[in-house]
């Protein structure tokens, strides 16, 4: 039996006020140069807006603070300081029947800086944001480059200009653009205390997109993302020179799709077998996947990273990996970008790996928890099962991965259809990725065939053949796509046909093994 494994985490929720030393100490830590909060200002944050206070925290520290509180527009685009602004730093100004949230700060542990813990901060007031109905996020944004630039940029407006236009570098406002946030005007003498921007600030704006529907009202702390972007990485076996070329392989592709803010990105099935190129002599196959497991600590920790760093979920493909009692298993890893690992054996093996690699099926088939909410992973042929996705599915799984490795189009052709089949019968998301090219030297992986795919139920909301994006075959490409979960949530309560809703359990159930069920 496979176990999930992890390492340290980031977690992002919101503030308490066993945080505030911590809060405090980050703070000092972040800005030497600057007046700290009392601890009276951080628990008047806390206190006027609890959900509107978000921390990071890393191994017992925090590595993150953000803190804001709901205004109306008037007030926001009024002219005023800093202290106006923030009640003297409390919060006190917080308006629960205003339409504006107003970002007070955000903070982040300079050692932490390679973490995107800024990024997570923004993206959790967006959250909070959407979940309360308002129209968007309003903040003064400092602009600590302009000091050096005074003289050619006079205007702090034309400055602005010139970070938008790329003629210029502005760490913190180059960021803030990167977030969708657009400048809306010079706040002056908004921080005598900072400088380096002349002591003002540019008053920052992101429109909320959602903000003409109708969405149910969450505690931030569980809110989660109404419209998902996930890839598909459709890679290409090759040669490696070493295990660090492989990894830069996978850096690559993980690099490319999370500029495009993608929450989870899929690799294939068995996709780290180019490692067994290492090896000095030919193996034979049951040597070879024995070989390939010792490669299964540093593959955890180093994918684990990439999730970190380039704040992304990861849908490890599948690697196989020794368990305790001895057994070899083909098991897919999840990494998630708070710094977690779960793992997803494959239940069942085919005849080929059986018989080729002495792989054994799995006995656990659960759901993991994300921050886009519940998801679940099916290895190649264990999509053929209906049983594994409708226990998902029940479970709350909305989107489900395949990674698979086939060798040819009837292979591939079985996991499509009984995928397509899985989103039609679940009223879910599918997404498929699958390797491609030749293997040489590798025993019982020599050819690969693919066209990953990411499947969409058949119903009007979603594209009319069921494919949200399709990849071209046997070519390594990748596709993306934006799945709206609301979506489904019409598809199951109005839908042409609703699946879920309309099974009989007068007539049938599926009864899972005690000990399988929990």
């Amino acid at each position: 039996m496979a176990k999930s494994k992890a390492g340290a985490q980031l977690t992002i929720r919101t503030a308490s006020l066993k945080d505030i030393k911590g809060i405090i100490k980050l703070v000092e830590k972040a800005y030497p140069t600057m007046e700290t909060y009392k601890t009276s200002e951080v628990r008047g944050q806390i206190s006027n807006f609890p959900e509107g206070q978000f921390v990071v925290e890393s191994e017992g520290d925090i590595v993150g603070y953000a803190a804001s509180f709901i205004i109306n527009e008037k007030r926001a685009l009024t002219p005023h300081s800093w202290m106006e602004i923030t009640g003297g730093g409390y919060g006190s100004q917080h308006n629960p029947k205003g339409d504006w949230l107003y970002g007070t700060d955000v903070c982040v542990d300079p050692t932490r800086r390679r973490l995107r813990i800024g990024e997570r901060l923004y993206d959790a007031r967006k959250a909070l944001c959407e979940s309360y109905e308002l129209k968007g996020i309003m903040f003064g944004g400092r602009m600590p480059g302009w000091n050096k630039r005074k003289k050619k940029y006079p205007d702090q407006l034309d400055y602005i200009a010139a970070v938008r236009d790329k003629k210029v570098i502005d760490s913190v406002v180059n960021f803030q653009l990167r977030q969708g946030f657009e400048p809306v005007q010079i706040i002056p003498n908004y921080l005598p205390e900072d400088p380096a921007s002349g002591g003002n600030a540019v008053l920052m704006r992101w429109y909320n997109p959602y903000m003409p529907e109708m969405r149910e009202t969450v505690h931030s702390e569980t809110a989660q993302k109404s419209v998902v972007r996930v890839a598909t990485v459709q890679l290409q076996m090759r040669r490696v020179e070493s295990f660090e070329d492989f990894m830069s392989s996978v850096e690559f592709f993980v690099d490319s799709v999370s500029a495009y803010k993608t929450d989870f990105v899929v690799f294939p099935e068995l996709f780290t077998l180019p490692l067994l190129a290492l090896a000095d002599h030919r193996l034979s196959a049951r040597e070879s996947i024995e070989k390939l497991t010792e490669y299964t600590p540093i593959f955890i920790e180093e994918m684990r990273k990439l999730a970190v760093g380039y704040n992304i979920n990861i849908i490890g493909g599948s690697h196989p990996t020794q368990t305790d009692d001895g057994d070899i298993q083909n098991i897919a890893y999840v990494f998630l970008r708070d710094g977690s690992v779960h793992a997803q054996e494959k239940i069942h093996p085919t005849p080929n790996e059986r018989r080729h690699w002495n792989i054994k099926g799995g006995d656990e088939v659960s759901t993991i928890d994300t921050d886009c909410g519940p998801i679940g992973v099916l290895i190649c042929y264990d999509s053929e099962f209906p049983e594994l996705a409708r226990r998902m599915a029940d479970e709350g799984a909305r989107i489900l991965f395949v990674p698979f490795c086939t060798d040819n189009r009837q292979g591939y052709m079985r996991v499509r259809y009984c995928a397509q089949a899985r989103a039609i019968e679940n009223q879910c998301y599918v997404v498929m990725s699958g390797n491609v090219g030749n293997l040489p030297g590798v025993e019982n992986m020599d050819i690969n065939y693919a066209e990953s795919c990411i499947i969409t139920p058949c119903d009007f909301p979603f594209a009319r053949d069921g494919v949200a994006a399709l990849c071209t075959e046997n070519v390594e490409t990748v596709a993306m796509a934006n799945l709206d979960l609301t979506d489904l949530d019409w598809a199951r309560a109005e839908g042409t046909v609703r699946n879920l809703r309309d099974r009989r359990f007068d007539l049938y159930q599926t009864t899972w093994a005690k000990g399988v069920d929990g």
